[in-house]
């Protein structure tokens, strides 16, 4: 399977991104950078695409093994190299979730099958930074 995107310049720092899904996304950087901040960080949007490969998987699996949750979501924290070009060397991924009943062991099995095995973006990432996770519950 290839995935095809198209990113134009549309002046200053400022360019759209397409998407195989047909919506499209601004990236840009701050004012200190020369940017206006209208659009996405491309390493911070880098971070987004983890966490969002990773809940699908696990929101996926939650479904299947039938352990409901009231809400979940994401936390990730990275740092960067100091020398150019900076890039992710440790990145901290936590996952949390909510509700009353939790079922803790499916919980972590569908948090560890995405890490280990579905998240095609976790498997990027492995390829230069230092992956730690964590998982926090809370119950009502």
């Amino acid at each position: 399977m290839t995935n095809t995107v198209k990113t134009t310049w549309k002046g200053n720092m400022k360019f759209e991104s397409t998407n195989p899904s047909g919506l499209n996304l601004n990236i840009d950087t701050g004012a200190e950078h020369g940017g206006n901040g209208e659009g996405y960080r491309p390493k911070a949007l880098m971070l987004s695409a983890l966490a969002g490969c990773s809940g699908l998987d696990v929101v996926s699996l939650l479904k299947k093994m039938r352990a409901e949750v009231d809400d979940f979501n994401i936390d990730i924290t990275a740092e960067l190299t100091e020398e150019h070009p900076k890039f992710y060397k440790e990145v901290h991924v936590v996952y949390n979730f909510y509700g009353t009943d939790l079922k803790k062991d499916k919980i972590e099995k569908a948090v560890n099958l995405s890490i280990d095995r579905y998240c095609g973006v976790m498997e990027m990432f492995r390829q230069f930074a230092e992956i730690t996770t964590e998982i926090n519950y809370f119950e009502k």
